[in-house]
This record gives structure tokens, sequence and C-alpha cells, in this order.
């Protein structure tokens, strides 16, 4: 499966973006596609998921009750709305694919395939 994310931008604390991941390949729906991100200087991480199987989303903690991501398997969409950003939200984000598993992963080595990253910067 190939993923493509778009969304990010330049915006003030407290604006919005909604990320966008574009999958190909009818295979897409077997997948369970997470959200990660990298800032400057620190280790990538987990930022939210939507489970394949039992459709649950699961989140980091910091952005809990502020990212919400959904997926539309008709067109073979990922969505992350980010919305109260905060400075500590600026990171390149990555859209990843794992394969179908009953418990997501928040393990970015277990995710197979990558999206290139799409910067998204938050100035206060």
């Amino acid at each position: 499966v190939q993923l493509q994310a778009s969304g990010g931008g330049l915006v003030q604390a407290g604006d919005s973006l909604r990320l966008s991941c574009a999958g190909s390949g009818q295979t897409f729906s077997r997948y369970t596609i997470g959200w990660f991100r990298q800032g400057s200087g620190t280790d990538r991480e987990f930022v939210a998921a939507v489970n394949v199987i039992s459709g649950r989303a699961d989140y980091r903690d910091s952005v809990k009750g502020r990212f919400t991501v959904s997926r539309d398997n008709a067109n073979y969409m990922v969505y992350l709305q980010m919305n109260n950003l905060e400075l500590e939200d600026t990171a390149v984000y990555y859209c990843a694919a794992d394969a179908a598993k009953r418990m997501t992963s928040t393990n970015w080595k277990s995710y197979n395939y990558w999206s290139q990253g799409t910067q998204v910067t938050v100035s206060s």
C-alpha cells in the first residue's frame, strides 16, 4: 500500500489543521493506519490511530480531546483533525500502515508502510 500525507502548514497556537492520508490500492482497508510525528531532535512518536478491525481510535495522552482520527475506506483516506494546536505539536507528521491486528500498536517499528512527511509548525 502506498500512502501520501498532506495538509500541514504554519498556524498559530489555538488554530486547527486537518491532515489527510491518501492510500492507494484495494488492500488499504486491510491495514490499521496510524499517525506519527517527529520534532526536531526528538524520536518519532505515536499520535493517533484507528484500528481497522475494531474501529477503535487511540491517541497519545497529550492530544486527547484536541485531535480526532477518522477513516473513509471507500475513498482510501484517513484524516487527523487537529484542534487547539499547541507549540509542542510542531513536528513532521507521517501516516503509516500496519497489518490488521486486534490491538493497535503505538510502536512505529510495527508499521511497514509510510508516507512522506508533512510539516506542521505552530507559532505563538
